[in-house]
């Protein structure tokens, strides 16, 4: 038992941490009063202590970028857990969730991932709202249509015609290709 000559209360010494220089082995103050008072200066001299840590790292990319990819490497877990709540608010228990509703599976093409490989997370640009979980592919190409569906329908009309009407279209295009051809 230790007390502390910060806040006077008498506590276990492992309330404290080590201290080499002191008699007993364990620094004057508590722990509790030790981060409080670290807590303190850092409020006080936060933006040099910032500026500093930037300079390092503009000093030091290539070392800071290779602790960054090491730590990541690490981690990827975490990681993907980080991404999903950042970006899509979701937990990883809600995307478990929301993946086993779909069986694992894409919700459009209704294939599974390759091993080792997540569903994407298809959520609305405009609102956040998460619509469900996608491959890669079908992700890309709900993205490439900007979520326009009247440009998806007439997509789907595009692919559904028949190959007399296609050879006809096609004709039509050659001809305004041709005709732009010449006034350029």
């Amino acid at each position: 038992m230790k007390r502390c000559r910060k806040c006077k209360v008498v506590k276990p010494l492992d309330d404290f941490y080590r201290a080499k220089g002191m008699r007993d082995g364990y620094r004057w103050d508590c722990k509790a009063c030790n981060l409080a008072a670290k807590k303190l200066w850092y409020e006080a001299n936060r933006e040099s202590v910032i500026a500093k840590a930037v300079t390092w790292q503009q000093e030091n990319r290539e070392r800071y970028n290779q602790r960054q990819r090491e730590y990541k490497r690490a981690r990827p877990e975490l990681e993907r857990a980080g991404h999903l709540l950042r970006k899509f608010g979701l937990i990883t228990a809600e995307f478990e969730q929301l993946n086993a509703a779909q069986g694992g599976c894409c919700a459009i093409c209704g294939r599974a991932p390759k091993a080792g490989k997540h569903l994407h997370v298809d959520h609305d640009h405009d609102t956040g709202e998460v619509r469900g979980l996608l491959c890669f592919s079908c992700n890309v190409g709900v993205g490439n249509f900007a979520n326009d569906v009247e440009r998806l329908l007439r997509t789907v009309n595009y692919l559904e015609q028949r190959p007399a009407e296609q050879a006809e279209l096609d004709g039509l295009a050659r001809e305004r290709a041709g005709l732009l051809s010449g006034l350029a």
